[in-house]
């Protein structure tokens, strides 16, 4: 079988700090092409904003399967680590560095897979492809995002995608995500009248109106949740008035909001939901609401039950289908087609001394090639 070890430590000696790439998608081309797949460089972006992306698919046919995941990770962090976060050092059987689970190890387990499944295919008629970014844990605006459109300009969106994010939470196959909820932040100022605390009428107090608005925000239930996500959640995450003196009422206060809300709302209806909260208590109020993606679900087909049968079959684990946690890429891939994401266990990921177990990576990809037998047979 083939060794995802020593790509892994390839890629983790690749220092990609987004928007930096380092190398790492050399390495990862460079095995692809020799298995035969057909790359198609994606830079976007200009200068400083500039990312590496690239598209690879091997055959024309379907089923398509993709992977998507990416290669850059976060900085190694001012905390000291037991050895250099890019020396990719193996003790005791596990390999240390920036990027081991989230998620260089993902992409190495995977296209470990891909080269034993088509060492063995001989009449291969469906279409494994790779979606790779280098723009994930950045501002995620040159990355899958735009490789997705180029996807969609050029007639390669897949029947099934599968990202490779570190979604096992203790033992390697615990959990699948199929879904994610949606994200939406908001900035919420309100204007009022500076004065002087001991003679109220004369001012207008900004920071009453704004905790009025708060609290309309905050103690309705957006819902009770559903079969596949938890209830929403409106989370206040900051309250500023930039005021140093006792004695003054300020002229402005601004709130940050988040919600986090499942499928059960839309952006665009949060966002209206907002502004008639906010204007009711105060007609001049400034409104700035960035949604950064809606929720999404995969109802499990055949991919999804082919994927815990993978898991089963290899260490006897039943994984628990799953839609909380952050956002990834996942929720730009869900606008074009079905897609998953089942990776390794995220204790170390962003961590000091993030780390994989040889054992789990090696696991991690005999699943994988699992998973792209059962689609292909």
């Amino acid at each position: 079988m083939s060794d995802p070890v020593s790509l892994l430590q390839e890629l983790i000696r690749c220092p990609s700090v987004t928007p930096e790439d380092a190398g790492a998608q050399a390495v990862l081309k460079a095995r692809l092409k020799k298995l035969g797949f057909e790359i198609t460089d994606l830079p976007y972006g200009e200068g400083e904003d500039r990312i590496l992306n690239f598209f690879a698919r091997y055959g024309t046919g379907h089923p398509h399967f993709c992977f998507a995941g990416h290669t850059d990770v976060v900085p190694a962090g001012k905390s000291s680590w037991d050895n250099d976060p890019f020396s990719a050092d193996i003790i005791d059987d596990v390999i240390y560095g920036r990027g081991a689970c989230d998620m260089k190890g993902g992409i190495a387990a995977f296209v470990s897979a891909v080269e034993d499944f088509l060492s063995k295919k001989n009449n291969f008629t469906g279409s494994l492809s790779f979606l790779i970014t280098g723009d994930e844990e950045g501002p995620g605006i040159n990355g899958t995002v735009k490789v997705l459109e180029w996807m969609q300009a050029h007639n390669h969106i897949p029947d099934f995608c599968l990202v490779g994010e570190p979604t096992s939470a203790q033992t390697l196959g615990d959990v699948i995500k199929i879904g994610r909820r949606g994200s939406l932040n908001a900035v919420i100022e309100v204007e009022g009248t500076q004065g002087h605390v001991a003679y109220p009428h004369l001012a207008d107090n900004p920071i009453h109106k704004l905790m009025t608005i708060l609290t309309s925000l905050t103690q309705p239930v957006l819902d009770n949740g559903n079969e596949w996500f938890q209830p929403s959640s409106v989370q206040v995450t900051s309250i500023d008035v930039g005021n140093v003196v006792t004695n003054l009422i300020p002229a402005t206060a601004t709130a940050r909001v988040n919600i986090r809300f499942n499928n059960l709302h839309t952006g665009t209806a949060l966002k209206g939901w907002i502004a008639t909260q906010c204007h009711r208590v105060a007609e001049h109020c400034k409104i700035d609401i960035a949604v950064s993606g809606e929720a999404f679900l995969t109802e499990p087909g055949k991919e999804v039950r082919a994927l815990c049968e993978a898991i089963y079959s290899v260490n006897e684990v039943k994984p628990r289908l799953d839609t909380g946690g952050g956002t990834s890429d996942a929720r730009f891939i869900s606008q074009y087609c079905a897609v998953a994401e089942f990776g390794l266990v995220g204790q170390t990921m962003h961590k000091v001394n993030e780390a994989v177990s040889i054992h789990d990576l090696k696991q991690l990809s005999t699943i994988y090639l699992n998973v792209i037998d059962a689609l292909f047979e």
